[in-house]
């Protein structure tokens, strides 16, 4: 009986002798004295027997978050917060009846400002351009942050701002997968508001660019959904149809996108220009089988961009060129009539050759109000943006040789000094 008696004594002293040492920290840390109390409750910690005292782990995380505040102290222990918030988690484990009393009547202040200074060093850091810096330290900011979430210490459901800052971060050293880790959390959650339509195109592009076109899909559709009013999405998506091998994979695609946006003048001019680029070989033996069809659909594609914004200059000039190459072809056809063995033309080949004729100067015409168009937006336009000034040359030189085709001197001369003017009037 006396044995035990003196051992019930001895746990009774030690437990007196520790709460005397946490009093001591305690005190110390109220008179700022942060080096002797970090040493009195490193001291106290330090022996097995203490790690079951929350009171311990709680004046440890307040002592060392107050190091980490201190504008000197700090540099002495780098990781002073990290250990502050790792004794805040010690403090809620060892707390027997989970009451959390000592943090409740604080109002969760030692977590809180665990959390604000690691927003704090994050944003200057990020504020100086020092990203790496900035990216551990919203990490961490974070971390907490999920830490109080899951306690249920905080309203919020995901710390939204951290979460972008941190992706942010991330993105800005150049590791993109990580970014993306962190992006797809916001964005799974379809987080709207200004600007965050970044996140979305983001990763559109990221998944594109990693060929996985179903999570590229997926993120494009949830950024349609949120910013309906935003071309962006649709863009991508000829984009990535686009890179298929199959053409009509790509036309389909300008088909859907045109019967959502059917006021956008853009798609149906780019259109045109695909079916061109793919219809049209200089070498006529060379085009697609069904190049005049494709031909046919491209006129009409850059007449609906024409019809949608009429003084769209590159639309009359696609046009214009069109219809100038047609009227090249034919006259590819009529040299191919060649004289007899007598260095003559029979009479039914020069009435073809007159019909040639004839069609060529048909589709001369048909450029001209096009090329013509080109002039009228950008002639008298003042000074001009380089991709203007050469559309502008474009047309002129197109006309020049049109009339050159049609034995009009007056009318060519006129184009050829425009075309040479260019440069110095715009």
């Amino acid at each position: 009986m006396k044995r035990i008696l003196l051992t019930s004594l001895l746990s009774f002293a030690v437990f007196g002798l520790l709460a005397q040492n946490i009093e001591k920290a305690k005190d110390m840390l109220k008179d700022k004295k942060l080096q002797d109390a970090k040493n009195q409750i490193d001291k106290a910690l330090a022996n097995e027997k203490n790690a079951k005292s929350s009171d311990a782990w709680y004046t440890k995380a307040k002592i060392y978050n107050e190091i980490a505040n201190d504008s000197i102290l700090k540099a002495t222990v780098p990781d002073a917060r990290e250990q502050a918030f790792e004794a805040i988690q010690k403090y809620v484990q060892t707390d027997e009846k989970s009451q959390l009393l000592q943090l409740t009547l604080e109002q969760y202040r030692p977590i809180m400002d665990i959390y604000s200074g690691y927003y704090k060093v994050g944003a200057s850091f990020y504020n100086s351009n020092n990203f790496n810096d900035a990216f551990i330290n919203f990490k961490r900011c974070l971390d907490v942050s999920d830490y109080m979430i899951s306690k249920k210490w905080s309203n919020l459901t995901m710390d939204t701002s951290i979460i972008l800052y941190t992706g942010i971060s991330a993105d800005k050293i150049n590791s993109k997968d990580t970014a993306a880790r962190y992006y797809r959390i916001l964005a799974d959650a379809k987080v709207g508001g200004k600007e965050m339509d970044l996140i979305y195109k983001w990763l559109a592009d990221y998944y594109n660019q990693k060929k996985d076109v179903s999570n590229a899909e997926k993120y494009l559709k949830i950024g349609a959904e949120l910013y309906p009013e935003d071309t962006y999405w649709s863009s991508m998506e000829l984009e990535m149809a686009g890179s298929n091998t199959d053409r009509n994979t790509l036309y389909k695609k300008y088909d859907e996108i045109m019967v959502k946006e059917p006021t956008n003048y853009i798609y149906p001019y780019n259109y045109g220009v695909e079916l061109y680029k793919e219809a049209y070989v200089e070498d006529i033996t060379k085009r697609p089988a069904d190049s005049k069809e494709k031909i046919a659909k491209a006129e009409q594609m850059i007449k609906k961009s024409l019809e949608l914004k009429p003084d769209y200059f590159q639309a009359g000039l696609v046009l214009g060129q069109i219809y100038y190459n047609q009227a090249v072809d034919i006259s590819t056809q009529s040299r191919s009539i060649k004289a007899g063995a007598n260095g003559k033309i029979s009479a039914d080949d020069q009435k073809k050759k007159d019909a040639f004729r004839a069609e060529m100067i048909k589709k001369f015409d048909a450029a001209i109000p096009y090329l013509e168009s080109v002039e009228k937006n950008l002639g008298s336009a003042g000074k001009l943006k380089m991709d203007q000034k050469t559309s502008l040359k474009n047309a002129y030189d197109l006309l020049a040789t049109i009339y050159d085709n049609k034995q009009n001197k007056e009318k060519l001369k006129e184009y050829e000094e425009k075309f040479n003017n260019v440069d110095k009037a715009h």
